[in-house]
């Protein structure tokens, strides 16, 4: 069937991936961390991040939007807090070093938070905000986006999706890990239902006239020569399901990642017709023992997921999940039996493969369509 799946192994998609960006010029540990930040989106199973992307990543390398070997600059350094100016790097790799700095300053000062502006894609927010559980920490990832999203009564988009993750470590629990768009959906969703030709729902996204809108294809059209139309805001149109909570966490996110770095923001935020736009990041870590004894605080954190888990199942639904939880179940799985690929996205990784001399990973298993 055309539209069947086939598992990949994680490490060697990884092992692929890196290889690739190694051609295009990036370091060793770059092109490791940038693989990593695509497949763990699939491993997690966020379809949207993953290695469909790769493509992307490829023409915004070789168009020079993204630079394989930017002089990242350290504008600000104090005991609390980075500010990074990309310069157009890769925004994996340079949003795993910032982290990593962030959390070597928490650990010594109870909290640390750090900026990245002229950056580029970073993937899943929760990949960032996971690296703070092996430290006892609580870890915060923020990006801003090209503008597709529009505000409350609006129909033109002012903000990007602007994702945000937040993770909290527990004990025998698995860890608590939001990881959202601001936006009802990312945009990545719409691209996966234009790849399937599938129709949107409703209550996703309005058109050039502020009308529901149902094609992928042109909404995103749309959306990237600003003629009207966007994603609307986390709570839908109008006030009814409080559309203008989500669209005031949007600004949010706006405001911290790039306002406070001195950034570009908004609509100012553009895509070019084969890559993303120049981003912004704000990372976080907090930690726990400058609180409370931090085992003392993932036993309570084992209680209330445990609570949640537990809590009374509505009429025709199966479970209770808590944030991450259906994530880390998807891993769990995909470690055993090889990562879930659409088999049009497979296609287009041997595509890759034979472009760039890179022998493509191998078939596990094929999956029929359910």
């Amino acid at each position: 069937m055309e539209n069947d799946n086939v598992r990949i192994e994680a490490e060697a998609l990884i092992t692929f991936c890196q290889c690739v960006f190694q051609t295009l010029g990036l370091s060793e540990e770059d092109a490791h961390s940038a693989a990593d930040v695509l497949v763990t989106a699939d491993v997690r199973g966020i379809e949207s991040h993953g290695v469909a992307r790769l493509q992307r990543y490829i023409n915004g390398l070789e168009a020079g939007t993204m630079r394989a070997n930017a002089a990242v600059e350290i504008v600000m350094d104090t005991p609390s807090s980075l500010v990074i100016d990309a310069h157009g790097a890769m925004g994996a790799p340079v949003s795993v070093k910032t982290m990593r700095r962030v959390i070597t300053k928490a650990r010594k000062h109870g909290a640390a938070f750090g900026c990245v502006r002229d950056s580029n894609h970073f993937g899943i927010a929760g990949y960032y905000a996971m690296m703070a559980l092996d430290e006892d920490m609580l870890g915060i990832a923020m990006t801003n986006t090209a503008a597709l999203g529009v505000p409350t009564f609006g129909r033109q988009v002012m903000f990007g999706t602007n994702p945000l993750a937040f993770a909290a470590p527990a004990d025998k629990e698995q860890a608590f890990v939001l990881d959202m768009a601001t936006t009802v959906v990312a945009r990545g969703k719409i691209e996966v239902y234009e790849r399937r030709g599938k129709e949107l729902p409703t209550g996703w996204a309005v058109d050039k006239q502020g009308l529901t809108a149902k094609n992928a294809r042109v909404l995103l059209d749309e959306m990237f020569q600003r003629v009207g139309g966007g994603i609307l805001p986390l709570g839908g149109e109008g006030e009814l399901l409080s559309g203008y909570k989500g669209y005031g966490l949007a600004v949010m996110v706006d405001i911290l990642c790039a306002v406070l770095c001195g950034a570009p923001f908004g609509a100012d935020v553009v895509d070019t017709a084969t890559s993303s736009g120049r981003v912004s990041h704000f990372f976080g870590a907090i930690r726990i023992a400058a609180f409370r004894d931090p085992q003392e605080f993932r036993r309570d954190m084992d209680r209330l997921l445990r609570n949640l888990r537990h809590s009374p199942v509505a009429e025709g639904a199966e479970r209770v999940y808590f944030a991450g939880q259906k994530e880390f179940e998807h891993e769990a799985q995909c470690r055993e039996l090889g990562i879930p690929l659409p088999r049009q996205t497979y296609r287009q990784l041997c595509r890759i493969g034979h472009a760039f001399n890179v022998v493509p990973p191998d078939i596990l298993e094929p999956i029929p369509n359910k």
